[in-house]
């Protein structure tokens, strides 16, 4: 495995049992440095029908082998949603039609789900840098609407209008997100926040209806650089209030 800073995290493993196509089973060791191993892990994977669609569940059991492994543990639970909804955008074609923005941020995923979703928190860091916004209306629940302007550094105003379709605290988010002044279709967003040693693992996922949107919004409205932009500046909040309550 290959991760976004290039370091290559060398694997190995053995099938168990093969029962196409109902059931995996396979153990895995991981490599350190040195070709040493580190972690073990046992994991079953079943696959069920459901009208068509397939219900994948994962069960897998590790061991660390030295204490480095330590963190791998704490990050196996973040690292296999990732790659099951990776599989998921494979298989529904999204992965051409897609924006996703990863961050380690450093509080418990209880109070970045409330940095998400409490108006008092969100008017302090959404949207790039130098903008600011204005909230209208803002009711999560699920057919609730949050309804926002957003103020750019040179004085232009963008009316915003999020649906929100999934509210499950404090693992997971799903909304729709366009403006009401145009005429390109919404998007579609899921957040998610996983935990990760006493921090969050946050994932969000912009999905297009179609790669030429998506790749009007990256060129247009430069979408990439205000979408870490806007993660910047949650991340600096939550450093700052980790300082003042050191």
């Amino acid at each position: 495995m290959r991760g976004p800073d290039g370091v290559d995290y060398p694997q190995s493993g053995t099938f168990e049992e093969v029962v196409p196509p109902e059931r995996l089973v396979f153990e895995s060791l991981a490599l350190g440095p040195d070709d040493e191993p580190v972690l073990t892990a046992h994991t079953t994977v079943t696959f069920t029908d459901r009208d068509g669609k397939t219900e994948v569940t994962l069960h897998a059991r590790a061991t660390a082998l030295v204490a480095d492994a330590a963190s791998m543990l704490s990050g196996m639970y973040a690292g296999w949603n990732q790659s099951l909804q990776c599989l998921d955008d494979v298989l529904t074609g999204a992965v051409d039609r897609q924006i996703v923005f990863l961050r380690l941020l450093p509080a418990p995923r209880e109070r970045v789900f409330q940095m998400w979703t409490l108006q008092e928190h969100v008017e302090k860091w959404w949207g790039p840098t130098g903008f600011t916004i204005t909230v209208d209306e803002m009711d999560v629940r699920p057919g609730g609407t949050w309804r926002f302007t957003m103020h750019g550094p040179d004085g232009v105003d963008y009316p915003e209008l999020i649906v929100y379709e999934e509210i499950t605290p404090p693992e997971r988010l799903v909304f729709t997100h366009g403006s009401p002044e145009d005429d390109d279709p919404p998007f579609r967003s899921t957040v998610t926040f996983d935990e990760f040693m006493g921090m969050t693992a946050l994932t969000m996922r912009a999905v297009f209806g179609a790669a030429e949107q998506r790749d009007l919004v990256i060129e247009k409205y430069g979408a990439v650089e205000g979408g870490n932009q806007t993660l910047d500046r949650l991340g600096e909040l939550l450093e700052a209030a980790a300082e003042i309550a050191t």
